[in-house]
């Protein structure tokens, strides 16, 4: 007990100040006796333990910064006498810490303050935390240790098992810095400075172990590098000594790449480039990135066709006959195509192939709905022409940089689509299709349509430049085909240097003849039937085109006479049908189920949309072709609805314009007509397209909605078996409108036989198949009463309702005319 309390006494001790240095308890550590705090603080201490039994003890305090640690160290002083170096010296122990108080004065010319010794005590016998503490400190000292080879420091950790001895002895630890040393100082709990003390050489260790596997990549990098080096130079030896030995000039990889380029048959301009990149590929080194991309350039330049082209077939006739053997209809294209072989022809018999640089090539664009042939047309063009044919893609297309390519520099850089199309190719005349090139989009890349501004041009393209290849290349022989649904998505500036040539759709007699002779084959070959086990009259097929599809191409109609025929082979296969079997008409409702477009006069009278009045049949075009449009209108209730148009059916600015010319005209003009036109102004009417989730616009419908609105007004119903389209404007002319041909071809396909259409349109009409006209009862009007005489059918009470209207040429009662109406 004299001694614990002994070790608690109040000390007075000298202060010998440590500058940027700790000393922790069980430390012993030479002091340099030339510095005269340190001298000072020694010497006062021998005086003291002149008067009292022992050593001398001394105050070991950090400094840092000029300032004083809290707590210090109890040192003594084991011996004095002279360093390594020949200078003064003493060799201190470090006892235990000691938490400072106030100054003092006491012996010679050193600071001397009082402090109490702290209890480092730790309570036996030791819990189990503390326990595995101790031994993760001794593993991750030992660890340590072992790296630096200190394999004797190892025995003497090993052999503390003392808490506090254990954690100070970290204070040897020469990568801990001053401020890490005085927090283990100042930590007076034993275990708690074990924890620190175990997590700094955890940290370190972690620090360290990334240090060695960074170190170790490097030399590893370095290493490869060396190697690769010397085999390269090996390897070049190597080469020399066998070019001596064969009688070969030395050269390197370069002169193989300039031996290449003069070899090769390219343009002058393109040589000069090229050997000019051969001149930087020999100065640069092999480590060099520009050397990769030089060799990059040069294989793809020497692998362009510069003088590869092949020769056209002027065989008109023939060309003719494969064009008219792979596709029916499609007149207009097939003409175009046999026009330019036969001016090419032309002008190759008199020596006019090349003029101003340029060659005779074309730029067609396919206008049309889907699914008539604009894709396949574009190889039977190839095939016709005796040419290559190559598809380049363009939908989804948003970076300038795949018409145009990259540029070099840049990493992963290629030439544009326009370019590898010419490689793929392998020559320099191919007919190269841009499919769905209304689908180009623009965003911060650029706008690809714009990058082929200058590929579509016959003015410029015999110099086009690709940016990745920067040579000029002649695209005027190529025969460009730009295959497109809608007219109105693509730039005018594009649309300006291409011909149109337009693809409205297949009447039913041509769809009979592309199922028979092109869908039906190719569709048995894929349900694996032969044509002598399954035959379909053309009855059935007649009856697919009209009822089980309603569209301007044949995809739908190919996808109906895929699915009768595994229906065939399914039961065939079932053992419930023998083989062989001819599809008939009769056949098809059992085969297939019910047909889904029945047209409208073959329906029940009562069921017909126009049984009712303020409901008439108009045409429209769209995306997929034309198409019947049918425009309902209803008066509101005058006690409830409120006065006005209403407009349904999510249609567009001009649509809606159009409704509201069509209401003002009733209503300046419908006294001239005999129609309640109070009714107009008292009620509110409503106007609706059915198919709301479908956006409409343009001027087209005005005429339909004017006889839509006089049909509600008047009593009268539309004629089942008429449909119109034109503009209307406000003092009742009738204006024209677009798309006379797929409109005619959508109201054929619907049953109807009597069509009205603007006067100024009837030119139009020549584009229309003669065996269409032929079926169709056409009326070209230019105001709309006429277009009321023809569509509205007689009052059903017999009463005749004057119309002062002979001025116009036209019948002057309205309930006088029926269905032999004419224009």
């Amino acid at each position: 007990m004299a001694a614990e309390s002994a070790a608690f006494t109040p000390l007075t001790l000298p202060v010998l100040p440590l500058d940027d240095e700790v000393v922790l308890p069980g430390m012993v550590v030479p002091l340099d006796l030339s510095d005269a705090e340190v001298r000072a603080a020694v010497e006062a201490a021998q005086a003291a333990a002149r008067s009292e039994p022992g050593k001398p003890r001394v105050l070991l305090v950090p400094r840092i910064d000029g300032t004083h640690a809290a707590t210090g160290v109890l040192g003594t002083v084991e011996q004095v006498g002279r360093l390594a170096d020949g200078d003064p010296g003493a060799l201190i122990r470090g006892r235990g810490r000691v938490r400072i108080g106030a100054g003092t004065t006491g012996p010679g010319a050193a600071l001397w303050v009082e402090g109490t010794r702290v209890d480092e005590t730790v309570p036996e016998p030791l819990p189990g935390q503390v326990t595995e503490l101790v031994k993760e400190y001794k593993a991750l000292a030992t660890a340590w240790l072992r790296k630096r080879g200190a394999w004797q420091v190892v025995d003497r950790v090993q052999a503390i098992d003392d808490v506090s001895a254990l954690a100070d002895n970290s204070g040897y630890s020469p990568f801990l810095t001053t401020e890490q040393k005085v927090e283990l100082l100042e930590t007076t709990d034993p275990v708690a400075r074990l924890k620190l003390a175990t997590q700094q050489l955890r940290d370190h260790l972690a620090e360290q172990d990334v240090a060695e596997t960074i170190a170790k990549d490097v030399q590893e990098g370095v290493d490869k590098q060396q190697r690769e080096f010397l085999l390269r130079r090996q390897l070049e030896a190597v080469r020399k000594e066998l070019r001596e030995i064969n009688g070969e000039q030395d050269g390197e990889e370069s002169d193989d790449y300039r031996a290449r380029v003069e070899a090769a048959d390219l343009p002058e301009k393109v040589r000069e480039a090229a050997l000019k990149e051969v001149d930087k590929l020999e100065r640069s080194s092999d480590q060099s990135p520009e050397g990769s991309w030089i060799r990059t350039w040069l294989d793809t330049v020497l692998e362009m066709p510069w003088s590869e082209r092949t020769e056209d077939a002027y065989d008109i006739q023939g060309a003719q006959a494969v064009l008219d053997a792979e596709h029916a209809g499609l007149e207009d294209v097939k003409e175009r195509i046999t026009e330019y072989l036969a001016v090419r022809k032309r002008r190759g018999d008199r020596g006019l192939g090349v003029v101003g640089g340029r060659r005779g090539g074309a730029v067609l664009a396919l206008v049309g709905p889907p699914g008539v042939g604009k894709t396949s047309l574009g190889e039977s063009v190839a095939h016709a022409m005796g040419r290559k044919f190559v598809r380049v893609a363009l939908g989804g297309v948003r970076d300038e940089a795949e018409i145009r390519g990259h540029r070099r520099t840049y990493v992963g850089a290629l030439p544009g689509r326009i370019v590898r199309a010419i490689k793929e190719a392998g020559s320099m005349n191919p007919v190269v299709l841009l499919d769905e090139i209304d689908k180009v989009g623009s965003d911060f890349r650029g706008d690809p349509a714009a990058a082929l501004l200058e590929v579509l041009d016959p003015a410029q393209n015999h110099t086009f430049r690709d940016h990745y290849l920067e040579v000029e290349l002649d695209l005027s022989d190529v025969v460009f085909l730009a295959t497109a649904n809608v007219l109105e998505a693509i730039p005018e500036a594009l649309l300006d240097r291409m011909e149109l040539v337009r693809l409205d759709g297949y009447t039913e007699d041509e769809k009979v003849v592309i199922a028979r002779d092109h869908l039906l084959p190719r569709q048995l070959e894929r349900a694996g039937l032969d044509a002598d086990e399954v035959t379909v009259d053309e009855g059935a097929l007649r009856k697919l085109a009209g009822e089980y599809t309603r569209e301007a191409g044949v995809r739908t109609l190919e996808r109906s006479i895929a699915r009768l025929l595994r229906k065939v082979a399914a039961q065939h296969e079932l053992g419930e049908r023998e083989l062989p079997f001819t599809v008939t008409e009769g056949d098809l409702r059992a085969l297939i189920g019910r047909p889904h477009h029945v047209p409208e006069s073959a329906q029940d009278p009562a069921e017909r949309r126009t049984a009712v009045p303020g409901v008439a049949t108009g045409l429209a075009v769209t995306g997929a072709g034309g198409d019947v449009l049918y425009v309902e209108a209803s008066l509101a209730d005058p006690e409830t609805g409120a006065a006005g148009l209403t407009l349904t059916g999510q249609l567009g600015d001009v649509m809606k314009e159009s409704a509201q010319i069509a209401l003002s005209f009733l209503r300046s003009r419908g006294a001239e007509l005999e129609l309640p036109v109070g009714d107009l102004k008292d009620r509110g009417a409503h106007i609706h397209f059915p198919a709301g989730a479908v956006p409409k616009d343009g001027p087209s419908a005005g005429v339909t909605m004017t006889t839509a609105l006089a049909s509600l007004l008047s009593g009268r119903l539309v004629r089942t078996d008429v449909a119109m389209t034109g503009e209307v404007s406000l003092t009742g002319r009738v204006l024209p409108i677009g798309g006379v041909k797929q409109k005619l071809l959508a109201a054929h396909r619907a049953g109807v036989t009597t069509v009205i259409i603007p006067k100024r349109n009837e030119p139009d009409l020549d584009d229309v198949p003669a065996e269409v006209l032929d079926k169709l009862d056409v009326h070209a009007v230019t105001d709309v009463r006429q277009v009321l005489e023809l569509a509205l059918a007689p009052a059903t009470n017999g009463a005749e309702r004057e119309v002062p209207v002979a001025a116009m040429g036209v019948p002057p009662r309205l309930s006088a005319l029926g269905e032999d109406a004419t224009g």
